[in-house]
C-alpha cells in the first residue's frame, strides 16, 4: 500500500506549527531562537526539553525524547502514527488523502475503542435490569446517586461466562477484536471466549478524549482478587493513565486529589471534588506524575491510613517532587478513606472534607511528623536519631528558605541550635552535591563511551567513526547543497556502523529527489530511531561548518573504514596478515615521516 505523500505530510506540519500545539500542553518560554521548557513525557524540576524553531523539531535532553509535531502527539495523546495524523488533520481544518495507506493497526485501535463503548453500554443496561439489582443495591448502599452513576456510566458484568461476547457478537465484532480489547479470552480447550468480567460492578475508564480505553471490576463475592483491570492493549496502558481524569481536567483547579480507588473519586465527585483522580491498581509511575503535571502544579495525596497507604504516600511523595509538583497530604480523622468519611458526614460531606484539606499540611510537614512518631523525644540516642534522618530530609529540599524554615521548627522541637543543625545541613548538601557530580560524571562517560546506544549498538565499539559519521550526517540535513561534493568523496560503504549508513543513504536519496530531508522523519523511523536522529541534527549547533572540518570527517570515516575488521584478521593468511600489519604500521607513522 502507499504512505502519506512528502506533499501532505509537508501541509500537515506547515499548518500544525510544533510550537503552538505544544503550548497548548505545557509552557514554555524563548530560550534564544528555542522554546524551551520542563518536558512533558518525564517529571523534571530544571527545563531540558527545547522545540528548534527553525526547523520543527523537539529535543528533550533529560529522557532524549525527540522528534517531530507528529512524534509530539503520538506521546502526548498516545496515538499511533495514522491516529496522530488524523488528529492534526483534524485540527487543521484538512481532508485526509484517500485510503490507500495501510492502516491496520489504527482500525484495529479502533475497533478496540469501539468495542469498549458498546460494553460500556451493555454494562450499565445490565445493571439498571433485574441482572444487575445486587450492583445497583452494592453502589446505593455506598451512597451513590443515580445521576453520579450514570455520570461515571457505572454497570453491571452478570455472573454468566458468555454474556458480552455473545451480544459483542451481535454487534458485529469479531473474536480477534474482543480479545484485543482484553474484554473476553480464549477458554483452555480453545473452543470458545469466555468474559473476562463477570458477576462484578464494573467501573469504566475513560481518557481526556472520551474515550472508553479500560474497565475496572469490583467483584460481589468473596473471590479474589477483588478488583480486576483491563490487562494492557493498544489503547490502554495502566502506568501512564489515571481514574476520573477526564473529569479532572476540567475542574477549573491547579491541584489534583490523588486518590487509592475507584470508589474514593466517585464519592469526592459527588460531593463536589471534581479534581480527584486514581492509579489503576499500581502504585503511582513517574509516567503517571509526569501526565499529572500537565494539567496541575499541585496534588494532595489522599491514600489511607494504613501501613500499605503509608508507605505508597512515602514513594509518591517521592515521585511527585521529582516530577516537579507540589505535594500535600490529607490525613484524614480515625483513619478513614475519603469515600467512609464523606458518606458518614452526610450532606456536610463538602465542607467537612474542605476543611480536612484546608488544614493538610506539605509534604514536608508530614515526613517530618512522620519521622518524628517513631522516636521517643525524652530518649538522648532516639533524639539524636530523629535529628540526624530530619536533617536527611532537610537536604533534599532545593529552596534555602524553606530549608530554613525547617530547620528552625527542628531547632524549636529538639532544643538544639539553629546554627547547629544548618551546619549539619550544609554538610549533608555538600555530600549530596559530590555525589550528584560523581554520577554526572559517570553518566558522561557512559554517554562517551556509547554503551546506552540501543540504536546504534555498533557505535560503543566504533567510537571515533561513528562520531565522524555522526558530523557528516548533521553536516549534510544542514547542508543539502553539499551532496555532491560528498559523495564524489564518501561512498555508504565506507561507513563503519549500519545505522549511520542507513541514515547517509536515507538523507542522500531525500536531497537528490528535492525533498527535505526531515520531513518525514516520523513516517520512516521509530521512536526511538527519531530521538537518535534529532539528537545527531543537534550535533551541528556546536561543531565546525567549514570546508576543513568537513574534509576532517570525511578523512577519518575514510581511515576507520580502511582499517581491517576482526573477522578481516580471523580470515587471513599468515601473508595476508604480514601485510594488513605492514599498512596499519605505515598508517601510523606516516604523520610523522611528513
Amino acid at each position: 500500500m502507499a504512505r502519506l505523500s512528502d506533499d501532505f505530510i509537508r501541509e500537515i506540519k506547515y499548518r500544525n506549527d510544533l510550537g503552538e500545539l505544544a503550548g497548548a500542553y505545557m509552557q514554555l518560554k524563548r530560550g534564544g531562537r528555542d522554546l524551551v521548557g520542563l518536558c512533558p513525557f518525564h517529571g523534571e524540576k530544571t527545563p531540558s526539553f527545547h522545540i528548534r524553531t527553525e526547523n520543527g523539531l523537539f529535543h528533550c535532553f533529560g529522557c532524549g525524547a525527540g522528534g517531530d509535531v507528529i512524534t509530539f502527539v503520538m506521546k502526548i495523546e498516545n496515538l499511533d502514527y495514522m491516529e496522530a495524523v488524523k488528529f492534526l488533520a483534524q485540527r487543521a481544518g484538512m481532508s485526509m488523502p484517500e485510503d490507500d495507506y495501510d492502516d491496520s493497526l489504527s482500525k484495529m485501535r479502533t475497533r478496540i475503542y469501539e468495542a469498549n463503548r458498546e460494553a460500556a453500554r451493555f454494562y450499565y443496561q445490565k445493571l439498571i435490569s433485574k441482572e444487575g439489582a445486587q450492583g445497583l443495591s452494592y453502589l446505593r448502599n455506598r451512597g451513590l446517586a443515580d445521576r453520579t452513576i450514570r455520570h461515571f456510566g457505572l454497570g453491571f458484568a452478570p455472573d454468566e461466562r458468555f454474556a458480552l461476547g455473545d451480544h459483542l457478537r451481535s454487534r458485529g465484532f469479531t473474536e480477534n477484536e474482543m480479545i484485543a480489547a482484553n474484554l473476553v479470552f480464549k477458554s483452555r480447550s480453545g473452543n470458545s471466549v469466555l468474559d473476562r468480567f463477570y458477576n462484578r460492578v464494573m467501573f469504566p475508564i475513560i481518557d481526556v478524549r472520551g474515550n472508553v480505553i479500560a474497565f475496572g471490576g469490583r467483584i460481589m463475592s468473596d473471590q479474589k482478587p477483588k478488583y480486576l483491570n483491563t490487562s494492557d492493549t493498544l489503547v490502554f496502558n495502566k502506568s501512564n493513565n489515571l481514574f476520573s481524569l477526564n473529569n479532572a481536567k476540567n475542574s477549573k483547579s491547579d491541584s489534583l486529589i490523588l486518590c487509592e480507588g475507584y470508589m474514593d473519586v466517585i464519592s469526592l465527585n459527588q460531593a463536589g471534588f471534581t479534581n480527584a483522580v486514581a492509579t489503576l491498581g499500581t502504585a503511582l509511575t513517574p509516567d503517571q506524575a509526569a501526565l499529572m503535571k500537565r494539567y496541575c502544579k499541585e496534588v494532595l495525596i489522599c491514600y489511607d491510613a494504613d501501613e500499605a497507604g503509608q508507605k505508597a504516600t512515602a514513594r509518591a511523595i517521592d515521585i511527585l517532587r521529582k516530577a516537579g509538583l507540589i505535594v500535600r497530604v490529607i490525613t484524614i480523622p480515625d483513619g478513614k478513606d475519603p469515600d467512609e468519611f464523606i458518606r458518614r458526614h452526610g450532606d456536610q460531606g463538602h465542607a467537612a472534607f474542605q476543611n480536612i484539606i484546608n488544614g493538610s499540611g506539605n509534604d514536608m510537614d508530614y515526613r517530618m511528623s512522620k519521622l518524628k512518631a517513631r522516636y521517643d523525644m525524652n530518649a538522648t540516642q532516639d533524639k539524636l536519631n530523629y535529628l540526624n534522618e530530619a536533617v536527611n530530609l532537610l537536604c533534599e529540599l532545593d529552596n534555602p528558605m524553606e530549608r530554613e524554615i525547617y530547620a528552625s521548627k527542628l531547632s524549636d522541637e529538639t532544643g538544639v541550635s539553629v546554627s547547629s543543625i544548618k551546619e549539619q545541613v550544609d554538610n549533608g548538601l555538600k555530600r549530596r552535591r559530590r555525589a550528584y557530580r560523581k554520577n554526572e560524571f559517570s553518566q558522561a562517560q557512559r554517554s562517551l563511551s556509547a554503551r546506552d546506544d540501543r540504536v546504534n549498538p555498533q557505535h560503543a565499539s566504533n567510537l571515533r567513526a561513528t562520531n565522524a559519521e555522526e558530523s557528516l550526517i548533521a553536516y549534510l540535513i544542514n547542508h543539502p547543497d553539499r551532496l555532491t561534493y560528498i559523495h564524489e568523496r564518501v561512498k555508504p560503504e565506507d561507513f563503519t556502523t549500519d545505522f549511520s549508513r542507513k541514515l547517509y543513504e536515507y538523507f542522500s536519496e531525500r536531497i537528490l529527489n528535492n525533498l527535505d530531508p526531515l520531513t518525514a522523519l516520523s513516517r520512516d523511523f521509530t521512536s526511538e530511531e527519531q530521538s537518535k536522529i534529532v539528537e545527531i541534527a543537534d550535533k551541528y549547533k556546536n561543531m565546525p561548518h567549514t570546508r576543513e572540518a568537513l574534509d576532517e570527517f570525511i578523512g577519518v570515516i575514510l581511515d576507520e573504514s580502511s582499517k581491517p575488521t576482526e573477522q578481516d584478521i580471523r580470515n587471513s593468511s599468515a601473508e595476508e596478515f604480514t601485510d594488513l600489519f605492514s599498512n596499519l604500521k605505515s598508517k601510523k607513522t606516516k604523520p610523522n615521516d611528513q
